[in-house]
């Protein structure tokens, strides 16, 4: 059993927790991920590992609650265990020094871009971090990813906090001012689309971290397959990272809505137990 020894409210509808895990802390890199299940009758999930000590044992996962086991986790108390925390899965993250790094998190996608940026900049690389979410309810680490960062941009699509706008317009000023070594983008799929399509007239490196469908992480279901260029791809197994520019974002958001549905109503039904 893997107990929670930390719970704390990041924003809204945003959860982190602290899991004991030793085996996955020990081995654990930055773009890696882990696939959990709360109970018996539960749905495994993947989440993307946000940070992780290894001299405590500890992975720190953060949730944002938007189906029935995201919520059902978000109930859960500190000293309550999951059933199972299998990883680390996926290939890590590229760390070498590139040059001049910018570094996007979206919304909950702020989370794991965190242990990207602070080991990029432990290999030496001037970062620039951008974190940016619809309004400032929704926003967090900030300080976290400021002290990680040579300099961040803090957007808000509502002005609410910081500038106002989507992550690609500072992007963009930067790519015309600076030469950039390579782009890191990880968060909603539209906005991974968009900043592949900010970075491509500068042929500047871009890798994107894609959060398709999984089941059982480990490539025999097919359920996280992707287009890749003119290839097929399993994001559990040959990504969860890829070149932005090759990746089919209208496919990979449209496999994403196949059981929306199913997923709303799973939800109603949890709901009403209560």
């Amino acid at each position: 059993m893997f107990k929670i020894i930390r719970k704390e409210n990041l924003a809204e509808n945003t959860k982190l927790f602290d899991i004991e895990a030793k085996s996955i802390a020990e081995k654990c890199l930055p773009g890696q991920f882990v696939i959990l299940r709360l109970n018996e009758k539960g749905e495994r999930i993947p989440l993307t590992i946000a940070d992780f000590d290894r001299n405590k044992w500890v992975i720190t996962i953060v949730v944002q609650e938007v189906g029935k086991t995201t919520f059902q986790l978000g109930e859960m108390k500190i000293g309550d265990s999951l059933l199972d925390f299998i990883g680390p899965l996926g290939n890590p993250s590229e760390i070498e020094k590139f040059g001049e790094v910018v570094c996007i998190g979206g919304g909950v996608g702020i989370a794991p871009i965190y242990p990207i940026v602070r080991a990029l900049k432990e290999k030496g690389n001037k970062i620039t971090s951008i974190i940016g979410a619809r309004s400032k309810n929704l926003l967090f680490w900030e300080e976290k990813m400021r002290n990680v960062s040579d300099k961040l941009i803090v957007m808000t699509d509502d002005g609410s906090y910081g500038r106002k706008g989507v992550v690609t317009l500072p992007l963009k000023e930067i790519l015309d001012s600076e030469k950039i070594d390579r782009v890191i983008a990880i968060g909603p799929p539209v906005m991974m689309k968009f900043v592949a399509k900010t970075t491509m007239p500068y042929k500047v490196k871009t890798i994107a971290s894609l959060n398709s469908i999984m089941v059982d992480g480990t490539g025999m279901c097919g359920a996280c397959r992707c287009k890749i260029g003119e290839g097929t791809k399993f994001a559990c197994v040959d990504g969860p990272e890829f070149d932005a520019h090759l990746v089919d974002f209208d496919l990979l958001m449209s496999r994403q809505k196949m059981y929306l549905n199913e997923e709303k109503k799973s939800l109603e039904r949890y709901r009403v137990r209560e």
